[in-house]
């Protein structure tokens, strides 16, 4: 049986409204995490799970020597066009960030929306992130943005449905194993055709996700409620974290 985020399918399916629908945000993103982790072009910069390039892109615009990493072929070929249409040079490559490696090859490392903790085995998530800091130079950055768990808490809705464009995702969400993972049911309704999938992910807290970065060497470890670097207290909206080598 194929987990989740090996589903081609589901990639291709939700690919509309959580990417499509934000490319417009990216500028403001990047912005942000430029802004934050004090960096200059042409700093050389790895954009693990970066999708459609929405980041990668806007990093190469600004000057910045940018390598974009994901496993889905459909998003990196759709990144790849939009590179071309610009004529930006930016390298994709199609990989697994469980295996992903380059010795000293980054001067930063970004992780976005939510785009970790996917494996069942923790194991998984360490060695991304000893990948990541072996891939790094020194006084390299890994800046990691997700929901964290007191965000999540706080806002948490079980059920919800969207709707744009005569296309309706319903959403279900159940949080199990002491608050340490969340199993989800996405169900897409377009026309007359249905689709279901089942995804689930681990939930990291700050204190949690800060300690993963120091058991994997980052010596110094930053924490953030989002990419404007505001501080992550009861009104943060994101958990961001950055590790520096």
């Amino acid at each position: 049986m194929v987990v989740w985020y090996e589903d081609d399918e589901f990639w291709r399916t939700s690919v509309g409204w959580m990417l499509r629908d934000r490319v417009d945000a990216a500028a403001k993103e990047v912005e942000g995490l430029v802004a934050l982790l004090g960096i200059d072009s042409p700093a050389r910069v790895l954009d693990l799970g970066c999708g459609i390039g929405r980041h990668s892109l806007e990093l190469a615009r600004r000057g910045f020597v940018v390598t974009g990493v994901d496993r889905t072929r459909d998003y990196l070929e759709e990144a790849r066009s939009a590179a071309e249409s610009e004529r930006l040079t930016v390298e994709f490559v199609e990989g697994d960030m469980r295996t992903f490696r380059r010795p000293g090859a980054f001067d930063v490392a970004i992780n976005l929306l939510t785009s970790f903790g996917y494996f069942e085995d923790i194991e998984d998530d360490r060695r991304v992130v000893r990948n990541v800091y072996e891939s790094l130079g020194d006084g390299g950055a890994f800046l990691l943005d997700m929901m964290g768990k007191e965000v999540l808490a706080r806002i948490f809705v079980p059920r919800e449905w969207r709707e744009k464009d005569g296309e309706m995702w319903l959403f279900e969400r159940t949080v199990t194993d002491a608050w340490s993972w969340m199993e989800n049911r996405w169900i897409n309704i377009k026309g007359d055709e249905r689709k279901e999938f089942r995804l689930a992910h681990r939930l990291y807290s700050a204190t949690e996700l800060k300690g993963l970065l120091e058991q994997c060497g980052f010596g110094s470890v930053e924490v953030y409620g989002g990419l404007d670097g505001a501080p992550y207290d009861h009104q943060a909206t994101r958990l961001v974290v950055v590790g520096r080598k």
